[in-house]
């Protein structure tokens, strides 16, 4: 065989099998918002910081809290005293130590910070001290059984305080913090390039030059990416693509319960998205017939070919949390026009927000004919993610098909999303007895009595409805079938420890 001849057949082998490079290509369901862990709220965004930023606690793929940048911790008998030792030898992306002057750094700066998503997560600290160089003491204003697993969410990202305090508020825009990859590149709508930092105290363990996240809003082109070989992963694969990555020998998949929500934020009470033309802000029997109008067995079978769970509350049915006495509405036309004309009215109509992507808008469009027939019209506006999110927050919506990825602690799921002035409470609701049943499940370490305030709380927020819920999405990672060692996780971010591709 000649050499020219070999070379050729080489070529052509390359192009029929795209080869794997140092570079881990991964595509994104959206596009990350500002990648400050004080400030985000996008899944996509923890997903990206997943490889860039360790927290204080960790969470195993058995949905187990363990150690990580803080190696151990201990609670006081009376609850209002946490201390905890945290990792040595080890320094942020920019060479800054980590230590206990970090920690209270970080800590104070989410709890404090005008804006902060994390200020209602962190209520219950009423000062953080450093307590020689390496561990750090939380003193509490009340008990709070749920801080340290709010510590494996981005309430428990440590970052520089050299780089917060050299970039202030342009801190999202080039983030330090202790993880095994740093911050490189963001190109909007494009990529977000990520390297490894050689310093980091397991970098051994990660075998990837850079991570490369893309976004990709419409799931076909997503999958028709990586079938390609142009991406080597991608994130929630949509229900109707799962036949084809099961059928493609070069492809493989991995699935886990989400710990999450998808649902409707609606606009009680904030900002210009409220108000007489809004008819879901005035009336809660509205909100309640919109969700009686509402089949939600038959939205999962049709969009979803029947893999997801439907539901109608933070906590997915099966779940020790979950309020059986409330369960899963049955869809009641007639139930929902006696609703509407309860209020004087024949029918009415709002804008419903959605994600500008392909199973976003099919949840929209099955909905807006359900309800229509219980006189119901239904507005579809499309726009990209996080510019939905910052309207929603800003309160220039009427209702937005959105949920929360969710977090082994139900008071992440719930609790700043309803309270009075909570974190992320867009629809501006406030209720003093859910305030009071939240507060209370905070404060109570036995399990069985937590689950008493949040039925409590959920059988008057089932009521109200500022959050109408629809269904429990399971995460389906796709990806080249030479990856090796990927574990799904049930918070659905990606952890690429002990990950290699051939």
């Amino acid at each position: 065989m000649t050499s020219t001849l070999l070379r050729g057949l080489l070529l052509s082998a390359a192009l029929a099998t795209p080869a794997f490079s140092a570079d881990l290509r991964i595509g994104l369901n959206d596009d990350a918002d500002v990648l400050d862990p004080v400030f985000s709220r996008t899944f996509v965004g923890e997903i990206v910081m997943a490889s860039m930023c360790d927290k204080l606690v960790g969470f195993s793929a058995g949905s187990q809290l363990v150690p990580a940048l803080a190696t151990g911790w201990t609670l006081s008998e009376d609850g209002l005293s946490l201390s905890m030792t945290l990792r040595e030898g080890v320094t942020f992306q920019d060479g800054t130590p980590f230590n206990a002057d970090a920690v209270v750094h970080s800590i104070m700066r989410a709890k404090t910070a005008q804006g902060s998503r994390r200020a209602s997560e962190l209520s219950s600290v009423k000062e953080i001290t450093a307590k020689g160089t390496h561990e750090v003491v939380f003193t509490l204003n009340a008990p709070d059984a749920t801080l340290i697993p709010r510590l494996v969410a981005r309430a428990g990202v440590i970052t520089s305080p050299t780089a917060v305090e050299a970039a202030g508020e342009n801190f999202g825009a080039h983030p330090v913090c202790v993880g095994p990859y740093k911050f490189k590149e963001r190109v909007a709508q494009d990529r977000i390039v990520l390297e490894k930092d050689e310093g980091y105290y397991n970098a051994a363990a990660y075998s990837f030059d850079t991570v490369t996240f893309l976004p990709i809003p419409d799931s076909t082109v997503r999958l028709a990416n990586l079938r390609s070989g142009d991406l080597d992963m991608i994130e929630r694969i949509a229900p109707a693509d799962l036949a084809t990555v099961t059928s493609d020998n070069r492809l493989a998949h991995v699935k886990a319960q989400s710990l999450g929500y998808q649902g409707m934020t609606i606009n009680i009470a904030n900002g210009e998205g409220a108000g007489p033309h809004n008819p879901l802000s005035q009336h809660k029997e509205l909100r309640q017939a919109l969700s009686y109008a509402i089949d939600r067995d038959a939205l999962n079978q049709v969009v979803f070919e029947g893999l997801y769970a439907p539901g109608n509350q933070p906590f997915a049915p099966g779940s020790f949390w979950n309020d059986a006495e409330t369960p899963v509405p049955q869809r009641d036309v007639a139930k929902a026009r006696e609703l509407i004309k309860s209020v004087g009215l024949e029918g009415f109509s709002f804008t419903l927000t959605v994600p500008n992507n392909q199973v976003n808008l099919q949840v929209a469009q099955v909905l807006q004919a359900m309800v229509a027939e219980a006189g119901i019209e239904v507005k579809v506006e499309a726009v990209e993610f996080a510019s939905m999110l910052s309207a929603q927050a800003e309160g220039r919506y009427q209702a937005t098909l959105t949920g929360w990825s969710g977090y082994v602690d139900p008071d992440t799921n719930l609790n700043q999303f309803v309270v009075t002035g909570g974190g992320m409470n867009d629809p501006k609701f406030s209720n003093a007895a859910v305030d009071e049943a939240l507060a209370a499940a905070r404060a109570e370490s036995d399990p069985a009595l937590r689950k008493v305030q949040y039925d409590a709380a959920r059988k008057i927020l089932n009521e109200e409805l500022p959050l109408l819920y629809l269904y429990h999405q399971s995460w389906i990672w796709g990806f080249n079938a030479s990856l090796q060692g990927f574990k799904p996780y049930a918070d659905g971010l990606i952890r690429l420890e002990g990950v290699t591709k051939g």
